[in-house]
């Protein structure tokens, strides 16, 4: 004859022969993971992050960077359009909003000369500076870079037309 018992929900035959009664609770302790494992996952995932991190966020910088100077260039081609169409560049007063807008007195705007009808703010959200007639031709762009103040070095480091030419020489 065979009785049934219940313990935790299960029900155990006293006739089972040859097996242990505390298969049930053997079973229910390796269903998870204990908290030295849970520890050591996490201490690996914080070394990897830890290495792997820094240089994740050197490229997202430096891709701004990047970002600035693919403005910039996008700049100077719709200024040479304005001055095809116009004779003159935009004076430090009109600033980039003349390639956007029509200007008072241009009769021949041919505009928008940007996508979109807008300035873009550089990457990190500031303006850029437009001063015409420029120190180093007959305009000047400038993106102050992740400080958004004159000067600075690596990120932060000025963005100008006078640097990309430097560069391309």
């Amino acid at each position: 004859m065979i009785s049934l018992k219940t313990i935790g929900g299960r029900f155990i035959g006293s006739a089972e022969q040859g097996r242990p009664r505390h298969r049930g609770k053997a079973l229910e302790s390796q269903a998870g993971f204990t908290l030295v494992e849970m520890l050591v996952v996490i201490a690996i995932i914080g070394l990897i992050m830890g290495l792997i991190g820094p240089r994740v966020l050197n490229y997202l910088s430096e891709s701004k960077v990047k970002a600035a100077k693919i403005q910039l260039q996008s700049f100077v081609s719709a200024l040479d359009l304005f001055y095809l169409d116009a004779g003159r560049y935009p004076s430090s007063a009109e600033g980039l909003t003349a390639l956007v807008k029509p200007v008072a007195g241009v009769a021949a705007w041919n505009g928008p000369y940007l996508k979109g009808g807008n300035v873009p703010n550089d990457p990190w959200s500031h303006t850029y500076v437009y001063r015409s007639p420029g120190e180093h031709g007959p305009y000047d762009i400038v993106s102050y870079g992740s400080d958004g103040q004159e000067g600075g070095s690596g990120v932060a480091a000025d963005i100008s037309l006078e640097n990309l030419s430097a560069k391309n020489e």
